[in-house]
């Protein structure tokens, strides 16, 4: 299996796929047609952006390097003439700070080439490129460790305690910043992939759908080949253009200015067809990408094994490991003690803000569907009035004649008292459910808790979100919260039960802050 995913330059211009319109019905060249019209140096100027953002990154890093090498230099040695000291027995003469500063700085930019830390396959988007920073750096020290060990030489070593975190911590930080700008440029339509998308009709508009939902990740569909396809059609749903069957994919890429082909099923593709897209595909320049219909299934869930000439891809099935568990629940337990501590002024605030404000008591307690379908009470502070339940009915199906035959949700619901609106616009009514994760029956990041009328209509496969205990928090909140339809939210619950990771839960945590600092709309 060939997983190149690239990233490649939208440079070609929209005249490329407007003529698309003016194309003959067969993919044929001929003498003016489109496919003269073609744009020949669209590699070529792709390569350049790509060369460009690389030679950035590596100034980047060697500014980097050098300010932190030195500086630490300079902190630890001040301005003198400090030497590594080689021991007496060995033939090494001790060597000044300053040149072994810079063989360091030269060493460790060559360490970051060599693990391709600056690779297109793990610039933009991911934790690759952050990881192969960090595991680079580890090595280097650790190499330079072993060489100290073995020739006897006294390197100091605060000197490389101090500069292996603040290397490692300044080159991510300068790395993430280049990542903020490269995706404002892709949020313009700039530095990303040309995706040419090959395969069945169906799995090619869902993995359209997945990649214009994710723009941020550097791929951006300019046509598709499918069995029978027609020059004058389009993917269902979108403006993406059918530029013929799939015995047209090398026309295709001239046409688009495509520099990837991402095959999205093959069960209709002629025998050896995979094979022969990738033999055709310009060494260096194309790349081929096959892409399952699989969603929502987190990388250290799949693994690649070769077997026999098959690229078999291996899925493991979800894990929640004692281990995991007892991890979840201490963050959990620690995480929201300390939070009630600190909070606690704001906490007493917000009561008595509640129960002079309106009539009825503070809290609101609700049942909710939680860990392994059992009910709970959730605890809120009250944002609506006190008759509002007997409300839901009416305004629940104004909803369902909306077309939300599940989830309930208003984003301008009369129920809500005028402070009960504020707490909702920063979340502060749900401060309460700290004590729900304290008690055992939340966690602070997990699936949305469901009412029981809500679980009632649930699909079978709907259930697996009960394998996870509710959150205050979580991806349905972050991703969209009540601007969501029924099918996004059940996917992000799901996706979030089947590849939970502690880290994953701090970057849902950091967003949630964020998102709490730029208000909106919450969900029910």
């Amino acid at each position: 299996m060939t997983s190149d995913l690239k990233v490649g330059a939208t440079s070609t211009s929209q005249s490329t796929v407007v003529a698309i319109d003016d194309a003959p019905t067969t993919m044929e060249p001929s003498r003016g047609s489109f496919l003269d019209r073609a744009p020949r140096s669209a590699t070529s100027t792709r390569d350049r952006w790509r060369q460009r953002y690389r030679r950035n990154l590596i100034l980047t890093d060697l500014a980097a390097l050098i300010w932190v090498v030195y500086g630490t230099q300079l902190a630890w040695f001040g301005t003198g003439n400090a030497a590594v000291a080689a021991s007496r027995d060995s033939r090494i003469t001790d060597l000044s700070y300053w040149v072994f500063s810079a063989v360091l700085v030269v060493a460790w930019m060559w360490a970051l080439s060599f693990i391709d830390s600056r690779s297109d396959r793990v610039l933009g988007t991911g934790s690759q490129e952050y990881i192969r920073v960090i595991d680079s750096s580890f090595r280097l020290f650790g190499t330079i460790a072993i060489i100290a060990f073995l020739t006897q030489i006294d390197v100091a070593r605060g000197y490389l305690l101090i500069s292996l975190p603040v290397g490692i911590l300044v080159l991510i930080f300068t790395r993430w910043l280049w990542r903020q700008w490269l995706v404002v440029q892709r949020s313009r339509g700039k530095y990303s992939a040309n995706v040419l998308l090959v395969g069945s009709l169906p799995s090619v508009t869902q993995v359209a759908r997945e990649f214009a939902r994710n723009p941020n990740a550097g791929y951006r569909v300019v046509g598709a080949c499918v069995p029978s396809g027609k020059v004058a059609d389009t993917i269902p749903g979108t403006d993406i253009p059918v530029m013929g069957h799939v015995g047209d994919i090398s026309r295709a890429l001239q046409v688009t200015g495509a520099d990837t082909v991402a095959v999205t099923s093959a069960d209709e593709l002629p025998a050896d067809k995979v094979k022969q897209i990738s033999w055709s595909l310009e060494a260096g320049r194309q790349h081929l990408v096959l892409a399952p219909s699989i969603i929502d299934i987190a990388g250290p869930r799949l693994h690649t094994r070769p077997v026999a000439g098959l690229p078999l891809i291996h899925v493991e099935t979800p894990r929640f490991s004692r281990g995991q568990v007892f991890l979840k629940r201490t963050v959990d337990l620690v995480a929201s003690i300390a939070g009630v501590i600190v909070l606690s002024p704001l906490l007493l605030f917000l009561a008595m803000a509640v129960r002079l404000s309106s009539e009825g008591p503070v809290f609101f307690r609700q049942k909710r569907v939680g860990f392994r379908g059992r009910e709970f009470t959730m605890i809120k502070f009250r944002s609506m009035v006190v008759n509002a339940e007997d409300l839901l009915e009416q305004l629940a199906k104004q909803e369902r004649d909306a077309g939300n035959e599940v989830l309930f949700k208003m984003k301008n619901d009369p129920r809500v008292t005028p402070i009960g609106r504020i707490m909702r616009k920063f979340s502060l009514d749900e401060l309460p459910q700290l004590f729900n994760v304290i008690g055992g029956s939340m966690s602070l990041v997990g699936p949305r808790p469901p009412l029981p009328s809500e679980v009632a209509l649930y699909a079978d496969h709907v259930h697996r979100r009960f394998l996870a205990k509710p959150g205050i928090t979580g991806l349905w909140q972050v991703s969209g919260r009540s601007s969501l339809s029924w099918e996004e939210s059940v996917r992000l619950d799901l996706s979030y039960v089947e590849n939970w990771t502690l880290v994953g839960d701090f970057v849902i945590l950091g967003k949630t802050a964020r998102a709490a600092l730029a208000p909106g709309e919450t969900a029910a």
